[in-house]
Parts: structure tokens; C-alpha cells; sequence
């Protein structure tokens, strides 16, 4: 089903930088919304229930999993997490562009329920500078760094399946990158048909 509104979702290994890209994005450009996926994982340093993730029981996430609530859902470093289908229905049918955070799996299945979905993908420039990254962080254990570092190899053999890539190396650049990427989606043919039906179909434009 068509939407006027644009879907973008943006998957990363941890450490790559995905969260602070798309938080930045967000401060520059008003029409895009970030989704909230809901998560067994409890809070990280600053998060708060329902901005950065809604935080629910495995028994509430196991209801809504039963309710067939979640357009995805998988588990991530042994925490599950999922998105709420009618949330970004809801969204983008009033014309919103909504943009997701998630893992790689979440990412494929997302395309299989919105067609019109746009992948991007965040690579880091080296491993080195992935190590680093998570290590300055200073949320994690030494050994949960060492299962994001070996999870991460089988994340970014997925890029592929992608329909964006971007490396952030430099984050002025990487963010410059996403926001032409956003902005590109806006301009194609499908999508302003989508946004703009009414001045479609008053120069005569079939769809």
C-alpha cells in the first residue's frame, strides 16, 4: 500500500555511530520522525521510557508478539526488540517521513511489509575505530564488547541487502551523506506522487 509519508530505516553495527547520525538528522530537519521500538533491554546511562525506547517486561513483549503487534522483531545481544506496525502506519499515512533505528534483520523484514521502504546502512571506517568507539563508550563490559565486535562481522556482511551505504568516518560528512540520501527519496517520482497527489492529478500526470 501506497503512503504519502517516507519510511527510512538506518541499521549499524554498535559503535558505528547510527544513534547520534540519526539524532542530528532529526535536529536539522523537521519532517523527519523517529519511531520508538519497544525493548526487553533496561535503560542505558540518560534513556527514559518512551523517548528513546518504550521498555516493557518479556511478558508484555511476549503479548504483543502474540497480538501480532510488531511489523519486526529479533533478538539483539540476548534483549529483544520490536516496532509497532500500526505506530508507523499511522505516521505515514498522515504524510510524515518516520525513520527507524534498528538491528539488520529488523531491517529486512520492515522492506517486506513497506515496499516503499529506504535502507541505509552505517559502516564504521575500520575495526580499529569500531574497538575504540565501543570502548570509549564506556557502557559495556569488556566481554559484551567482545560479542558486539563478533556480532558486528555478521551485521556488515549484510549491507548488501541495502538499498544506502555510509561510512562514517567523518561525522560532518556521514550526516551530509544521510541527508542527501533523505532528501534524494523525497524527489523521486513515486514519492512526490505519494506527497503530492493533488498537483499530480492537476497537470494531468497519470499515476
Amino acid at each position: 500500500m501506497d503512503y504519502p509519508g517516507n519510511l527510512f530505516v538506518v541499521a549499524a553495527p554498535s559503535g558505528a555511530g547510527k544513534s547520534s547520525l540519526v539524532k542530528a538528522l532529526m535536529e536539522l530537519d523537521a519532517g523527519v520522525q523517529l519511531s520508538i521500538s519497544h525493548t526487553t533491554r533496561p535503560p542505558r546511562g540518560q534513556e527514559h521510557h518512551g523517548r528513546e525506547y518504550f521498555f516493557v517486561s518479556h511478558g508484555e513483549f511476549d503479548m504483543m508478539v502474540a497480538n501480532d503487534a510488531f511489523v519486526e522483531w529479533a533478538h539483539v545481544h540476548g534483549q529483544r526488540y520490536g516496532t509497532s506496525k500500526r505506530a508507523i502506519e499511522d505516521r505515514i499515512a498522515q504524510g510524515a517521513d518516520v525513520i527507524l533505528e534498528i538491528d539488520f534483520q529488523g531491517a529486512v523484514q520492515i522492506k517486506q511489509a513497506f515496499a516503499n521502504a529506504v535502507l541505509i546502512f552505517i559502516l564504521p571506517p575500520s575495526w580499529e575505530e569500531l574497538r575504540s568507539r565501543l570502548e570509549r563508550r564506556g557502557e559495556d563490559a569488556p566481554d559484551i564488547i567482545e560479542l558486539r565486535l563478533q556480532n558486528a562481522a555478521e551485521e556488515m556482511a549484510q549491507a548488501c541487502k541495502f538499498d544506502f551505504v555510509i561510512i562514517n568516518e567523518l561525522f560532518e560528512r556521514a550526516l551530509f551523506d544521510l541527508k542527501a540520501v533523505v532528501h534524494a527519496q523525497r524527489l523521486k517520482f513515486a514519492a512526490q506522487r505519494r506527497s503530492r497527489a493533488d498537483t499530480f492529478q492537476s497537470l494531468g500526470i497519470a499515476p
